[in-house]
């Protein structure tokens, strides 16, 4: 992801709403089931990646930083869904919205339990949840 190597830790059920991070894209699903994915980054990940990205050093997340969260959100959510669709799940994705600030919530659009798959980097660490029902 732009320069910034992704190593995948042990997946969890995430109890609570609050962000495990300073800024999150949260996409919703639709199709043969119901959900929402979201993607949460540290903000030295997010900094990182915005300088491989674009080569500009970022100090505060703006409107073009929430821009690139909303687009990694919909880049890892078509990949998601393309690998789904392969066995046979075919889901639509909505358009992300884009949520920062310590201790944001997350309102994820099912009450189901959320999986939450951990990434860790030189940077810090990106958390990716996924709430499914159906």
């Amino acid at each position: 992801m732009a320069h910034v190597q992704l190593i995948p830790g042990k997946p969890f059920i995430k109890s609570g709403q609050t962000a495990m991070g300073d800024v999150t894209g949260l996409v919703g699903l639709t199709g043969e089931v119901r959900g929402s994915l979201s993607v949460t980054f540290v903000f030295r990940v997010i900094q990182a990646t915005m300088k491989g990205m674009l080569g500009d050093e970022i100090t505060e997340i703006d409107n073009t930083v929430r821009d690139a969260v909303g687009e990694l959100t919909n880049m890892i959510s078509g990949t998601a869904r393309r690998y789904l669709a392969e066995e046979g799940l075919s889901l639509r994705a909505g358009i992300p919205t884009v949520v920062s600030g310590k201790g944001h919530v997350i309102q994820h659009i099912t009450n189901s339990p959320i999986l939450a798959i951990p990434f860790q980097s030189q940077f810090g660490r990106v958390l990716v949840e996924v709430s499914i029902e159906g």
